[in-house]
């Protein structure tokens, strides 16, 4: 059965600003797969450079990647045929690679794609059937003041009733003096503002900037101070007057164990979990689960993965039927993404998509 791997720059349609710095290109590297019966299966393995923990270029990453695909490949079509979540064969086998949560993620996909024969429906959802849709916040990106203020108010306009900014990279009065600006043209009961520091505060100061955000009803905030310091981050979570979401505090967290002990130690008020940087889908299942046991609350967000990626992540977001808003897009962002069977409508994603004959 013929197979290839290729790399795809997505390319993005304008400049991406994080606190971490602007991103213009992202590489996913895609796989295709025939099936006997001649139809053929895409899967994404997708990594953000200086993030994702089992990327440090593109020829070390590709040469795992290969070595990845031909250790897996014996066992594909036989996992594809089981649930492979609870599959003892295919945990033990992922056990070995769980640093290398894009390769997971990759391969899980490819996984429910040959499950489905190619069709485009990984989970018959009500979703999928067209009978429901989810909340999704609007991302603002980072950039001039003035930029940020118009990508707010675009969301608004299209019906957002939750927004989500991405703060830590500019003159931080200058950011608050932007969220007190949106706060104003709404009270919390109409319109919902997260915020996501990517780590980019110092304990010392994230003290005063929390103050200040909950005089302004922020609902959470993201990542306040760089990952790895958990003792900072429990005291912070302990008397935070805004809730706290951990991110990229998950990265690297692995085992069951230590997701369960990172979580009793920190006692976040929110966890944000990515398939392709937080243990795959069943890595993801782990932490839903444990969050779930202690009452934390969680949402699912894609990690700029292009529609491939995406729209497994959202049909398995769509299984836990999620009322709170996710941190989904419709691939937008790119001008050479794949076609994708979704579309955001009124702050909600919708499958566009006949599941009767995809």
């Amino acid at each position: 059965m013929p197979e290839y791997l290729f790399l795809h720059e997505l390319i993005f349609k304008k400049p991406a600003g994080t606190s971490r710095g602007v991103l213009h290109t992202k590489p996913s590297w895609i796989f295709n797969y025939e099936l006997p019966s001649g139809a053929h299966v895409q899967t994404e393995f997708p990594i953000i450079p200086g993030l994702s923990p089992e990327y440090s270029d593109h020829q070390q990453y590709e040469s795992k990647l290969l070595e990845f695909l031909a250790e897996v490949k014996p066992f594909i079509m036989v996992w594809s045929q089981s649930d492979f979540f609870t599959n003892p064969s295919f945990s033990a086998a992922m056990a070995k690679w769980s640093g290398f949560p894009s390769f997971v993620f990759g391969l899980e996909v490819l996984l429910l794609g040959i499950r489905a024969q190619g069709k485009k429906v990984l989970f018959n959802t009500p979703f999928t059937r067209q009978q429901s849709s989810i909340p999704i916040n609007g991302l603002v990106w980072m950039g001039a003041l003035a930029d940020m203020r118009t990508q707010a108010n675009e969301k608004i306009a299209a019906g957002f009733q939750t927004v989500k900014l991405k703060i830590g990279a500019l003159d931080w009065p200058q950011e608050f003096m932007l969220l007190q600006e949106l706060r104003a043209h709404a009270p919390a009961t109409e319109l919902t503002i997260r915020v996501d520091a990517n780590g980019a505060f110092s304990p010392s100061e994230i003290g005063s900037v929390l103050e200040e955000l909950a005089r302004i009803d922020i609902h959470s905030i993201e990542q306040p101070i760089g990952a790895g310091q958990i003792d900072q981050m429990r005291e912070l979570c302990m008397h935070t007057p805004v809730p706290i979401a951990l991110d990229e505090e998950l990265i690297g967290v692995n085992s069951l164990a230590q997701k369960r002990a990172l979580l009793e130690h920190i006692k976040p008020q929110y966890i944000i979990l990515k398939p392709s940087l937080h243990g795959g889908l069943s890595g993801v299942r782990e932490w839903i689960a444990l969050a779930e046991e202690r009452n934390i609350g969680w949402w699912l967000t894609s990690a700029l993965e292009s529609s491939i990626g995406l729209s497994a992540i959202v049909q398995f977001g769509a299984c836990y039927a999620p009322t709170i808003p996710q941190g989904f897009g419709t691939g937008g962002l790119y001008t050479n993404n794949f076609p994708a069977p979704l579309r955001i409508q009124e702050g909600n994603i919708c499958w566009i998509s006949d599941s009767h004959k995809d």
